[in-house]
């Protein structure tokens, strides 16, 4: 859907006269910019942990951490690839894949390295929260296009790819919020660098918005955002959950995981 919405919508306003045009590009810019606010909202969504203690929010929180890695994992093989590979499992499309993935190594690989240079080679699991960020930017930036695509097309089009986009991120974000936390970072913190990188989808948009057809630029940004998924969740998350060693627990880490995974292919219904 998504690739397919951003190449119609370079001829949606061929019939309409400039006049008409404007306002339609004005009403354009303020739906989009709306719908992409809404969205970005939608990682304040850790909140509701503040109703949470924290002694109780911290033996729950590999749990989450489970659910992540299978919301990342799903997100990736049942919605990014299916859809980058509309036109045909390609060369180039591996390629791609796998420079996500070799690009988040060689970032993992640069902040592992800045921190042992700046503190002595000690254990850092901020490196997760940086690491997480990074593919969350790359994520929300395409969420953004998407939704400027949809509104450029036409309005109810754009509403139902929102409400679409905001089911999605829900458990997203969830899993996001809870990679932060569990990195490290305070909840106050953790919520702050969630919304500041989803507000990358109103760059995502703005983008769109301003150069008109960028298809091609779209079509490498979603295998590549599915190889940094992939990498986040086999190289990060899994490890760590790897490290639990009584079975209840790491039956129920299963069970999270495998619901994460799930959450991902029954929002198929909604796409």
């Amino acid at each position: 859907m998504y690739l397919q919405l951003i190449a119609k919508k370079s001829c949606s306003f061929a019939n309409k006269n400039p006049v008409t045009n404007i306002i339609v590009m004005i009403e354009t810019w303020i739906y989009t910019l709306l719908a992409v606010l809404v969205v970005s909202l939608i990682s304040l969504i850790g909140l509701i942990t503040f109703a949470i203690k924290l002694e109780k929010l911290k033996k729950v929180l590999l749990l989450f951490v489970s659910f992540a890695a299978g919301a990342l994992i799903g997100d990736a093989f049942i919605h990014l690839l299916p859809e980058a590979a509309v036109a045909g499992f390609t060369f180039e499309l591996s390629i791609t894949v796998l420079a996500g993935i070799i690009t988040f190594f060689i970032v993992e690989k640069f902040i592992h390295w800045r921190h042992c240079h700046e503190a002595g080679c000690r254990k850092h699991k901020h490196t997760l929260a940086y690491i997480n960020i990074t593919g969350d930017i790359v994520h929300n930036f395409i969420d953004g296009m998407i939704i400027a695509a949809s509104f450029l097309i036409n309005v109810p089009l754009g509403i139902a790819t929102t409400i679409a986009v905001i089911l999605h991120e829900i458990p997203q974000e969830i899993g996001d919020f809870s990679i932060l936390m569990h990195s490290g970072l305070k909840r106050t913190k953790a919520l702050l660098f969630n919304f500041l990188t989803a507000l990358a989808a109103i760059a995502g948009a703005v983008l769109v918005l301003l150069l008109g057809n960028i298809e091609f630029l779209a079509g490498s940004l979603i295998p590549f955002a599915a190889g940094g998924f992939i990498y986040i969740a086999c190289a990060d998350l899994i490890p760590e959950l790897h490290k639990e060693e009584k079975m209840i627990i790491s039956l129920l880490q299963l069970a999270a995981f495998i619901i994460g995974i799930g959450v991902m292919t029954a929002l198929l219904v909604v796409g």
